[in-house]
């Protein structure tokens, strides 16, 4: 059982990532999103409902997205620019850091952007 320290380090760092000043958004091996941040919801323009509907696909269409995400998984990393796609059908511009992580077991992907 993790100590009361730690319970509130884990939910402060919960709260402080969620209301960050960086979008954040969290997937799973099939490229599904199953976390997302304030910021990313604004960034991108979906309600966290929404955007934890689509894939990273659906968010960034580029020709190449899924095999970029293929070479995050093997790397374990992956940064650079991309197109996203906002709510409101205008394309945006953004910088990244994509990498792997485990939590609670579950091999995950995290996505930090910002718009470029």
């Amino acid at each position: 059982m993790p100590s009361p320290e730690t319970l509130i380090q884990v939910g402060l760092l919960g709260e402080a990532i969620d209301q960050g000043p960086v979008g954040v958004l969290v997937a799973d091996e099939n490229m599904r999103y199953i976390a997302a941040n304030q910021f990313a919801c604004a960034l991108i323009g979906y309600t966290r409902a929404e955007l934890l509907d689509l894939r990273v696909t659906d968010v960034a269409p580029a020709p190449n997205s899924p095999e970029q995400y293929t070479e995050m998984i093997r790397k374990g990393y992956l940064t650079g620019t991309t197109e996203l796609n906002h709510a409101d059908g205008k394309a945006i511009s953004a910088r990244y850091v994509a990498s792997k992580t485990t939590v609670a077991g579950m091999e995950l992907y995290v996505s930090v952007l910002l718009p470029a």
